[in-house]
């Protein structure tokens, strides 16, 4: 019997296969215990140090993760990573649409408004070091994609928290200025209000944990590796601030409203594009794809133009314009879908704002609604059967295995699958992490019931994480630093 293959079924058939084949089942897991991250490069706090190229036309700037802030003789790798797990559990609880936002403090500007976005922790997990004013005071700032408005604290200060550089002085700045109350800048705060005697234009932004900061609404000249200047930037000069915000001296939010960076950097240009890429602090120095420097870009130069970047559209929350949506269709686990991840469980709901995935540069662990992680967490058991797994859980996470006295392990692929069939298949080290120096592995996710399910940067690292607002779309690089 003679057997006849239609032409177009020959031409499909290497697509499918391959499609089926990409994402491996295993793959290996190169053990390296829990450390504590190095200490903060005293390099790093030289901003303009390092020239940018002339063909490269965007905005770059190094990161460090805050944790190397943290970095003391006495504090301990597992104490560390506590401390991270619990300003995590914080940020979820305060991002979900159900949360009580705080209200505004009353005083005699005369606040008015809600508060729709903002950190649940003003700590942050990633730190940049820019000048701010003219001449240019290097600052330490919190970049965060899950909050809007830029401030820094400013002279004269009437209550403000310990920072590693001075506190910066506007009276000293030829290129500051306040707003007045009529600007259109003024009337995008989601918290404003206008002092009576200069009718100049006053901020307020609260966090989940009580931080607050407030004072005038300015506009300010910031520097950037290079000696690369964005003038006339929009930011709150605040003289009340209180909060855990660490050493920094303000905030950079790289939100998607009309007041973040992003968006004012864009300028006219339409382009609204920023990329990162974000390492791991606490991985071993050897692996030489995670050892170099996180990184952010703006601009054109912030989409690659090479190497394997897949796009997923972006969505819009029209109750919660901060933050960064994509449609998760499903994970697959060791090469196989779970069955057990409905699309309804991850899709969010335009007319209560509920639901949906953000990708999120401030939190740590990526969460799943309960019944889409319960199925994610029970295949990747199932998938790692011949791994010891450890009594009890460690934080947050309630999967840990015992693989003390191993150098290597055979875990089964995590990836995660997006709407129009991008596929983001995560290397082992961002989904099974240590947690102590005793061999101790988790399995980095969990179950929310909060609302929204968040992609976070455990599950970043090591990707170029690309924002393409102007074409309304999120790209992942692997191995993108």
């Amino acid at each position: 019997m003679e057997l006849h293959i239609h032409p177009l079924l020959l031409f499909l058939l290497p697509l499918l296969l391959s499609s089926t084949s990409a994402l491996s089942r295993y793959q290996t897991l190169t053990l390296t215990p829990l450390h504590s991250p190095p200490p903060l490069d005293p390099d790093f706090s030289a901003w303009t140090s390092h020239p940018q190229s002339l063909e490269s036309p965007g905005l770059h700037f190094r990161l460090a993760h805050r944790d190397s802030l943290h970095v003391t003789p006495t504090s301990s790798p597992q104490s560390l990573l506590r401390l991270r797990l619990d300003r995590d559990i914080a940020r979820v609880s305060f991002l979900s649409p159900n949360s009580t936002r705080p209200a505004p403090r009353r005083t005699g500007t005369g606040f008015s408004g809600s508060v729709t976005s903002g950190l649940a922790q003003g700590s942050g997990e990633y730190f940049a070091h820019i000048g701010v004013g003219t001449p240019p005071v290097p600052s330490l700032v919190v970049l965060d994609t899950g909050s809007d408005v830029v401030w820094l604290q400013c002279q004269p200060c009437r209550q403000c928290y310990s920072q590693s550089n001075p506190v910066f002085d506007p009276s000293a700045s030829s290129s500051f200025s306040s707003l007045p109350c009529s600007s259109p800048l003024c009337r995008k705060l989601d918290v404003s209000g206008c002092d009576a005697t200069t009718m100049s234009c006053q901020y307020q932004v609260s966090y989940g944990d009580g931080s607050a900061t407030s004072g005038d609404f300015s506009t300010e000249t910031l520097t950037f590796d290079g000696g690369r200047r964005v003038p006339k930037v929009a930011l709150g000069c605040g003289h009340d601030n209180e909060g855990l915000f660490v050493a920094a001296s303000g905030l950079l939010g790289l939100g998607r409203g009309p007041l973040s960076f992003s968006s004012q950097a864009a300028g006219g240009s339409g382009s609204r594009s920023f990329s990162y890429c974000l390492v791991d602090r606490t991985s071993s120095a050897s692996n030489a794809a995670r050892s170099s420097s996180s990184s952010v870009v703006f601009g054109p130069s912030a989409v690659p133009t090479s190497g394997r970047v897949v796009f997923t559209r972006m969505l819009r929350n029209p109750k919660m314009d901060t933050f960064y949506y994509v449609e998760l269709v499903g994970v697959s686990v060791g090469g196989s879908r779970v069955a057990g991840v409905s699309a309804s469980d991850l899709k969010m709901d335009p007319a209560t704002g509920r639901g949906g995935v953000i990708v999120d540069s401030g939190t740590s662990v990526t969460r799943l609604a309960t019944p889409a992680y319960n199925a994610v967490r029970d295949a990747f058991r199932d998938g790692a059967a011949g791994l010891r797994l450890a009594a009890g859980g460690f934080s947050l996470f309630d999967t840990c295995y015992d693989l003390a006295g191993r150098k290597e392990v055979k875990v089964p692929t995590v990836a995660m699958h997006f709407a129009g069939g991008a596929a983001v298949s995560l290397p082992a080290e961002n989904y099974l992490i240590p947690v102590d120096s005793k061999g101790t592995f988790c399995f980095a996710f969990a179950g929310t019931d909060g609302g929204v399910s968040i992609i976070g940067n455990i599950q970043q690292q090591g990707f170029r994480v690309v924002f393409d607002v102007g074409r309304s779309r999120v790209g992942f690089a692997p191995r993108g630093c």
